[in-house]
């Protein structure tokens, strides 16, 4: 199973602020048992609870993906940008969301920030490469979304509306509405998506 690297923060920036788990579940408003399973790196988290982890931790969800923080401007050159996501790059895996426990043990989404050491910022673009999953429950979070199709077929669950968007479509929503971004078919698909949350 995947480990994930995420956990290890979380567990940093709530014990910096002296926080039980318990108190971290009842800020978040995420089970203590998930919270106690991402820590350990049980788990791949997805992004909506931890979005409102970061929110409870009083830190921005980029936080979690800081390495070396950068004052100027973060450049991604075409050839790192073609290396992201093999091995020996640094990648953030998120699960599909789903509510099944092996759907929170796999990775469906593969992200690659693009902007993970620029201090300060209030936005948060990806590459993710998209892995075909068979779950598509809705989430909701603060804040907006714009995403890019590179390849492959994607489908957004958006509300009671379903989209479906080929190579070079975009879509920009607002993430408070309930929403669910999967690859439409098993080939899967690429993206480029920046996320911005109100801190």
């Amino acid at each position: 199973m995947e480990k994930n690297s995420i956990g290890e923060k979380i567990r940093q920036h709530r014990e910096r602020l002296e926080m039980t788990v318990q108190q971290l579940a009842e800020a978040s408003h995420c089970p203590p048992e998930l919270l106690r399973r991402l820590e350990a790196g049980d788990l791949i988290p997805s992004l909506a609870p931890l979005l409102s982890i970061a929110r409870a931790l009083g830190i921005r969800l980029g936080t979690f993906l800081d390495d070396v923080i950068q004052t100027g401007p973060v450049i991604n050159r075409a050839e790192k940008l073609e290396e992201m996501g093999t091995e020996g790059t640094r990648i953030v895996r998120f699960s599909g969301a789903g509510s099944s426990e092996s759907s929170a043990q796999q990775s469906a989404l593969v992200f690659s920030p693009l902007a993970a050491d620029k201090q300060t910022r209030h936005m948060e673009p990806f590459l993710i490469d998209i892995r075909f999953h068979e779950e598509h429950p809705l989430s909701t979070h603060e804040g907006e979304e714009f995403i890019y199709v590179l390849a492959g077929r994607l489908e957004i669950s958006y509300g009671k509306t379903t989209y479906i968007l080929d190579a070079g479509d975009s879509i920009y929503y607002d993430s408070v509405v309930p929403h669910n971004v999967h690859a439409a078919d098993e080939n899967g698909a690429k993206i480029l998506a920046v996320v911005y949350t109100p801190f």
